[in-house]
């Protein structure tokens, strides 16, 4: 640490090229060292920032006292060793999505945050995306009244993808569905039900021996009489691109665009001035009134430094990648990632998500693609308990 700053070292840039700009600009963030294993890339990218510290090799960040953080963005299976090198070396670590391959890595991974006593900050954009931020608001206001359900679903086609996701089981990648409705409850999975449905070819079912093209789960949560509905596919389904979640409350219900070009949909149940229930024409059910909302921004919840990468990519039209497009920008959640990353570190704090959350979000669709293609399955992760 320099004057009160950080270190922090990128691994990873050619997703992780999104993060260059806001790190850079960040006002507790001294330097930046960006590191791949591919030097072309690695070239390319630190060419087009200006940014002289670049390393292929790993090891060599690793044995760099001088840095303080690493950003992990990396590939899926390298996400639990990679992190626990980085803790184990005493450096805090944040790290893309998901947390490990299996339930025995996210045990790892905490218990390596446990024995460094660095900072793990699992690094999912749905809870900062400016939809979640807007419901968040709207549910901790009371607006929403009584949860009653969730139904979430991530819809991606990953044909042409890098030969890492080939066959991915579809709930082995379950965060950027699951996680805004556990986040907004602030409630623990504690059973996944899974069904596997339809069918890939034989090339994409090899490499992880699944053979489901859909897989849709039906989750509990501790202490709560609500259940989540959860939903994802990777292969041969004809449906375009989208992270959602739908929300169902006693007052008022949010569900995501059908299109990503559209708006949600915010449906209110209309109450009298003694908040009784106000029929419709038909005497039949409560009055429901449904209005497209324009979701605000929360560029100003940051500092005034990073705030526009809240709707600005560093790739330009011929160049995109293509997490940041299909994923609408992850809405706008890249700098408020790094920011509660960098001041998590130097106030010392639990971050959010931690390494707990993490285990939890990734857990519950490691277990629910063990329930589709074995049995029942019962959610068993640490609790909450920090050391």
């Amino acid at each position: 640490m320099k004057n009160g700053k950080l270190r922090v070292a990128l691994v990873g840039v050619s997703f992780g090229a999104e993060f260059i700009p806001i790190y850079l600009k960040h006002p507790d963030v001294d330097s930046l060292v960006l590191v791949d294993t591919n030097e072309k890339l690695l070239n390319a990218v630190g060419d087009k920032f200006l940014l002289e510290e670049r390393l292929t090799d790993f090891n060599a960040m690793l044995e760099d006292k001088t840095i303080d953080a690493v950003h992990l963005v990396t590939p899926p299976a390298t996400h639990a060793p990679l992190s626990i090198q980085v803790m184990n070396a005493g450096k805090h670590c944040a790290c893309t999505i998901p947390m490990g391959m299996s339930i025995d890595e996210l045990y790892q991974v905490i218990d390596a945050r446990k024995r460094s006593g660095k900072h793990y900050m699992f690094m999912e954009t749905s809870v900062y995306g400016r939809e979640f931020l807007y419901v968040k608001d709207l549910y901790e206001k009371g607006e929403l009244g009584r949860i009653q359900f969730m139904r979430c679903a991530h819809y991606q086609d990953m044909e042409g993808w890098p030969d890492y996701w080939l066959g991915f089981p579809p709930l082995m990648h379950p965060t950027h569905a699951v996680a805004p409705c556990l986040m907004l409850l602030g409630k623990r999975p504690e059973t996944v039900y899974c069904k596997g449905s339809g069918k890939v070819r034989k090339e994409v079912e090899a490499p992880y021996g699944c053979p489901y093209a859909f897989e849709s789960a039906l989750i509990s949560l501790k202490d709560s009489d609500v259940s989540i509905e959860m939903a994802r596919f990777l292969y041969h389904v004809a449906r375009g691109y989208t992270e959602s979640f739908n929300i169902y409350g006693e007052q008022k219900s949010f569900e995501w665009q059908q299109l990503e070009s559209e708006q949600p949909v915010l449906f209110s149940m209309a109450l009298s001035a003694n908040a009784e229930h106000v029929m419709n024409d038909y005497g039949r059910g409560g009055l429901v009134t449904e209005e497209r909302i324009q979701i605000p921004d929360y560029a100003d919840r940051l500092p005034a430094e990073i705030g526009r990468f809240t709707k600005q990519t560093v790739y330009d039209d011929s160049n995109p990648h293509l997490s940041f497009l299909q994923g609408g920008g992850h809405g706008g959640s890249h700098p408020h990632l790094v920011h509660e990353f960098v001041r998590s570190i130097l106030e010392d704090r639990t971050p959010v998500p931690s390494d707990i959350d993490g285990a939890y979000w990734t857990g519950v669709g490691i277990c629910a693609h063990q329930s589709a293609t074995v049995s029942y399955t019962h959610l068993t992760l640490p609790t909450t308990e920090r050391v």
